[in-house]
């Protein structure tokens, strides 16, 4: 539920830059959702569901989509040029801020894709959604994200760690940011 506040996203988005089209997920993405998201890497260091089948694919998009109506969160797919999706970014407001996260598929992994959607849809956070930071939550070990947000200009933030449990597994994130310009 958003609130007066939050003003609610728009039902269809679709950015464009950094050679890369995020757009929203379709039912014809389905087919394609596994073979990216059932990855032991992706079990590893995100929230995502494991094992990842065209069940969890269904209900991803299902989620996605009352995510949106509810003004929380965006979760577009990252593409070259609309078509076939190579991963996703998502972008949500939170109480500690407009947090980015991204997963790429295995097979689309060393181009860069990370990095770019990462950048466009910062650039969508400030100029569309007037954030004035944004910020990505993740695991000092995971020497990719860690090299994702180096990359893309984000900061270290001298903040405490978030700890928890996913999975059976404890995790503590960093929080870095990336301020408006």
């Amino acid at each position: 539920m958003t609130s007066s506040a939050t003003p609610p996203f728009p039902q269809h988005i679709e950015l464009t830059g950094e050679g890369l089209v995020l757009r929203d997920w379709t039912e014809d993405d389905l087919a394609a959702m596994p073979g990216l998201f059932d990855h032991p890497d992706i079990a590893h260091w995100t929230p995502i569901v494991s094992p990842f089948d065209a069940e969890a694919a269904r209900a991803r998009l299902v989620k996605a989509r009352q995510l949106r109506a509810d003004g929380t969160a965006v979760l577009l797919a990252i593409t070259l040029d609309g078509g076939a999706p190579l991963g996703e970014v998502m972008l949500r407001r939170a109480p500690e801020g407009t947090e980015l996260g991204y997963a790429v598929g295995p097979a689309h992994r060393g181009q860069g894709l990370a990095g770019r959607a990462v950048r466009v849809m910062a650039a969508y956070a400030f100029e569309e959604l007037g954030a004035d930071r944004v910020i990505l939550e993740l695991e000092a070990e995971n020497a990719a994200s860690v090299a994702v947000a180096t990359a893309t200009g984000f900061r270290l933030l001298g903040v405490p760690l978030i700890e928890g449990e996913e999975k059976g597994r404890p995790y503590a994130l960093q929080t870095w940011a990336l301020d408006r310009s």
